[in-house]
């Protein structure tokens, strides 16, 4: 029987490479984010190999969160999987300079939303007692860097949580694998300059970035791993990436 994977920010990025990764392993998906066109594409697309449903939500609005997950058929209840991708980054400035408005929507999408899902997963992974947890973390939760300090500090929320979950749930059987990536060229940037292109195109010049196929790899590679095998913990940097900040350009 096909194991069933939740993965959030499924509509672009390393959610979306994840959902594809993991269908060439023949793992059910529940493919979930904001943007149900993209949703709908990404369905057809993986239909034809394995099982597919979408949910459409946003993980900062936690009544939506529980309602969606809530209005899964019987058949998809049963998680075996849940992949934390949903996050972002908003401005790039000191602290001092920072908007209110950007820190509210990075701890609530990057911590309150990984939150809100995980509540409404978890549970079931208890009661069947078994369960693979995915959080989606950062190089920068590992080193604050300057002009990113909410940022970081969002990151470094979800590196503690992982690190409590697997204190929590390895006794029911549940394996939590925090994933690190460094830089991976996505509409990450995009986002983080409110969709200045031009400017997001030069945080990649001059090196290879990580794609978000490579970060959807090493993912499948941990959900893959034998029973008696946990991947605690994943970082994974660009070739010319030496830390966070620390990038050698051609």
């Amino acid at each position: 029987m096909s194991r069933i994977a939740l993965i959030t920010g499924a509509s672009s990025g390393i959610g979306l490479a994840t959902a594809e990764a993991f269908a060439k392993h023949n793992i059910d998906l529940i493919l979930c984010g904001r943007r149900q066109d993209r949703l709908n594409d990404l369905q057809k697309q993986l239909n034809q190999s394995v099982r597919v449903t979408t949910l459409v939500f946003d993980v900062r609005d936690r009544q939506a969160v529980e309602v969606a997950i809530q209005s899964l058929p019987e058949e998809w209840q049963a998680i075996d999987i849940l992949v934390n991708s949903a996050g972002n980054a908003h401005g790039l400035s000191p602290i001092q300079d920072g908007d209110p408005e950007d820190w509210d929507l990075m701890i609530d999408g990057n911590i309150q939303g990984l939150l809100y899902v995980s509540k409404a997963v978890m549970p079931g992974m208890v009661a069947r007692q078994r369960g693979h947890i995915v959080n989606l973390s950062s190089v920068a939760g590992k080193q604050t860097y300057a002009n990113g300090a909410v940022y970081c500090a969002s990151k470094a929320a979800v590196e503690a949580i992982s690190e409590g979950m697997r204190l929590d749930l390895t006794q029911h059987g549940i394996k939590v694998t925090n994933v690190a990536p460094g830089a991976v060229e996505t509409e990450f940037s995009v986002v983080r300059f409110k969709g200045d292109a031009e400017r997001a195109a030069k945080v990649y010049e001059g090196f290879d970035p990580l794609t978000a196929q490579d970060i959807a790899d090493s993912i499948a590679y941990a959900v893959m791993a034998p029973a008696h095998v946990t991947i605690a913990d994943i970082t994974i940097l660009a070739g010319a990436q030496a830390a966070a900040t620390t990038i050698h350009r051609k």
